[in-house]
């Protein structure tokens, strides 16, 4: 298990569960990071934003868990059929991770129709890229497209034995067609192809909606207790 310096945050309003306070340990900046040692701090429930690495350090509340997706193991559900059934003639093109002027207009639109309350809808180009990418971190974008028209993007981490989901927008107009679960399946099916492991899709927690779905992608991998654990939902 790898040794990192880290520095605690200051207290902040909790992002997913409402009168709660949080606070992050983030890796030491001098730390110099590469996409190996990622690799190992995701294993050890670290996450990304942009080139700054963290992970919750709260110390009265633990209800972000880390999970993945041991994908060889993975079994759709009905409604997952559904929709891969429905995207039978969704195009994707895995792209590297810069910065395209469509992409960001389809995330501000995004932003706009699904995250109101927050401040993402007035991101500006450099912060909306420097959210998604990292300047060590081996990333690429899924660009989706339904009739010929960009749909929707899939920002993906890679590893030696992994893939990381870190982030999926899409135009609102294609809000019907499910593509925020169709781009798990997707990264699903390719991890497979790849002969990878694990599809990690960051912290799950069991009060928030917004973060509870994950339990619908089986068999699913919780980080409890610094031991990751198969649970049923």
């Amino acid at each position: 298990m790898i040794q990192i310096p880290l520095l605690l945050s200051r207290s902040h309003p909790c992002s997913y569960l409402e009168q709660n306070v949080s606070h992050s340990a983030f890796v030491h900046p001098d730390m110099l990071m590469n996409n190996s040692i990622y690799e190992q701090l995701i294993g050890q429930g670290f996450r990304r934003s942009g080139d700054e690495v963290y992970t919750p350090y709260c110390q009265h509340c633990s209800a972000c868990i880390p999970v993945r997706i041991p994908v060889m193991d993975f079994k759709p559900n009905r409604s997952q059929q559904r929709c891969t059934n429905k995207h039978i003639n969704t195009q994707a093109i895995i792209k590297p991770a810069k910065f395209e002027q469509a992409h960001y207009e389809m995330y501000l639109r995004y932003q706009q129709a699904r995250h109101t309350e927050g401040s993402m809808a007035d991101t500006s180009p450099e912060e909306y890229i420097n959210f998604l990418s990292s300047s060590w971190c081996d990333t690429l974008f899924i660009e989706f497209s339904i009739n010929n028209e960009l749909a929707g993007i899939a920002v993906v981490d890679q590893f030696r034995n992994a893939w990381s989901a870190v982030y999926t927008f899409f135009e609102p107009k294609f809000s019907n067609y499910s593509l925020g679960v169709y781009a798990v399946l997707w990264q699903i099916n390719n991890c497979i192809q790849s002969n990878k492991e694990f599809l990690y899709l960051g912290y799950w927690i069991e009060e928030c909606r917004k973060m509870n779905y994950k339990t619908n992608y089986q068999p699913l991998q919780f980080l409890i207790n610094k031991r990751w654990q198969t649970k049923g939902n």
